[in-house]
């Protein structure tokens, strides 16, 4: 396998690389998703993840950080709380509005997805120089700073 070496300043080859890698980890995130629970989607996953991560949301909230229309993220919840993994509940500070939020069931679907995705990118990380991933860290940590993703720790199973 070859790699290029791209120029910071080259923003095509800084693209085109982080696009192959999500590639990579799409597939991983897929596979590890078909491996836990089979009913529901990347997309549906990616919810869940969300709520994991801030807590219970009104449905608009949820569209915004899912960057879908309102109708497509409240079909998304009535799917998931068919599935048992979403409940909806009177929104406490306004009671007019309804809030999403992760029950027991999502949590675990949650944690069993990111174990198998931590393993999996554990192997291939640890196919790479210590330099090669003390880099790798510098570098997906300013990305997903700039792309104002929430930090995931060791501890913290919360993430797709």
């Amino acid at each position: 396998m070859t790699r290029s070496k791209a120029s910071a300043n080259d923003i095509d080859a800084l693209a085109d690389a982080v696009l192959t890698a999500s590639r990579l980890l799409v597939a991983v995130s897929a596979r590890s998703l078909a491996a836990v629970e089979d009913t529901i989607t990347l997309p549906q996953f990616r919810m869940l993840v969300i709520l994991d991560s801030r807590g219970p949301l009104k449905l608009s909230s949820l569209a915004e950080l899912l960057d879908v229309n309102p109708s497509t993220a409240t079909r998304m919840v009535d799917r998931l709380v068919a599935t048992g993994m979403i409940a909806r509940q009177p929104n406490p500070a306004t009671r007019r509005e309804v809030v999403a939020e992760l029950t027991d069931a999502g949590r675990r679907v949650v944690r069993g997805v990111t174990r198998r995705r931590r393993a999996v990118i554990g192997r291939i990380v640890a196919t790479m120089s210590e330099d090669e991933r003390r880099g790798l860290v510098e570098a997906l940590t300013a990305f997903t700073e700039a792309g104002d993703e929430p930090a995931v720790t060791a501890g913290d199973l919360g993430w797709i």
